[in-house]
């Protein structure tokens, strides 16, 4: 097989490069062949089908594989679930797909994390709350109520907010005091104020960033005080907690190209792009106005040798977001965009195009030997755009 290998490279390989081709098929054969390709473990007097519950068996599986675990926590917590409940697993993939099928991206963990908030039984995640006698029943009894209360949140937010999809949810964790509202205090979430607004400095601001449990739990906690949701009240909460809710300027110019709140703030920009296509890869893409790959050719001289070697745009300077807009699929796929300079790209565009993309109307500021007059004319403009949110 290495041989074949060899033969198919195209070129004439060096001896090292022959050794590491022979090396890795050996350990692929050892791995499939030579090895135990499932560990396990057997108890003991197995034959005694009385001796061991399902509860003992799903102990043992949780043990074994807490050490070296491939395991996420959902699936070993989940486990716990299945040894009582005999149609979880399908519950909870009905109930996930039902939510991401608009492009989100809820997973087992955080519903979990919801049930144990829900049920007053506390944020954090941890194995040993799953193992106390009816906690796993409760969720058994309460699983409708607690889908209802979070289908009936999400549907808020994809019909009243900004939020369109998973990329303008840095964290889902901000979800669950809102929930909690909908789920004991029904008749207030239905004449709650000001959700659109706590999502949105929450979100831009990451305020359940990090490790939040002791946040959500005092949310919750404040939730229960005022028997409903209090934005006043919530913010006071998270801001007890040293948490942030304020957008300064830094923060703004920190979302720049593969920041996790960029697409949030595109959301509230550019509000005619569809975030619900239905094949994920048509999603409006994030790109470059004046391209990466022409920025990294510029150099400056450098201040140890003199020679003209230095990248003159490091990393930051080249994704910040004034040097970022969103695009269709279409219009960054193949034959679109790519490389090409503002100076081109933006010459045959209409005034409407160049408004919606914050563009500065200056043709000379399209030049690449400009791009710093650039980034400071499109800042003032997104300055302007979002000055209302600004600290």
């Amino acid at each position: 097989m290495a041989n074949k290998i060899i033969d198919k490279a195209g070129r004439e390989l060096n001896a090292d490069e022959k050794d590491k081709i022979s090396y890795n098929v050996s350990t692929v054969f050892q791995t499939f062949h030579g090895d135990e390709g499932i560990s396990y473990q057997e108890l003991d007097s197995t034959e005694n089908t009385e001796l061991y519950t399902e509860d003992d068996v799903v102990e043992v599986f949780i043990r074994a594989n807490s050490g070296g675990t491939r395991l996420g926590k959902s699936d070993l917590l989940f486990s716990l679930l299945n040894a009582i409940w005999d149609h979880s697993d399908e519950q909870m993939e009905e109930l996930l797909s039902g939510l991401n099928r608009h492009g989100f991206a809820f997973n087992r963990d955080f519903v979990l994390k919801l049930c144990l908030t829900l049920l007053n039984k506390g944020a954090r995640y941890e194995v040993s709350k799953f193992r106390k006698p009816g906690v796993r029943e409760e969720i058994e009894k309460e699983w409708h109520n607690i889908t209802n209360a979070l289908r009936d949140v999400v549907d808020f937010i994809r019909g009243s907010t900004f939020i369109q999809c998973d990329k303008a949810m840095p964290s889902y964790l901000t979800l669950i005091p809102l929930v909690y509202c909908r789920y004991h205090f029904a008749d207030n979430w239905k004449v709650a104020k000001g959700i659109d607004t706590y999502l949105l400095r929450t979100l831009l601001c990451g305020a359940f960033s990090g490790s939040p449990d002791a946040l959500i739990d005092d949310c919750v906690d404040k939730i229960k005080e005022q028997r409903g949701f209090d934005l006043n009240q919530m913010f006071d909460t998270i801001r007890s907690k040293g948490r942030s809710l304020e957008l300064t300027e830094d923060r703004l110019w920190k979302m720049g190209y593969s920041s996790d709140s960029i697409h949030l703030l595109f959301n509230l920009w550019y509000n005619r792009f569809n975030y619900e296509p239905a094949y994920d890869n048509n999603l409006p893409q994030v790109d470059h106005i004046f391209p990466q790959s022409i920025l990294q050719e510029i150099k400056v001289a450098s201040p140890e040798n003199g020679l003209r070697n230095t990248m003159k745009y490091k990393k930051d300077e080249r994704n910040q977001l004034a040097n970022c807009m969103l695009l269709t699929r279409e219009e960054n796929g193949r034959g679109g965009k790519s490389d090409i300079l503002p100076e081109v790209w933006f010459s045959d565009k209409k005034e409407e195009y160049l408004d919606m993309h914050l563009i500065p109307k200056n043709k000379d500021l399209w030049k690449i030997e400009n791009f710093e007059d650039f980034i400071e004319e499109r800042k003032k403009l997104i300055r302007e755009k979002f000055l209302y949110l600004l600290a």
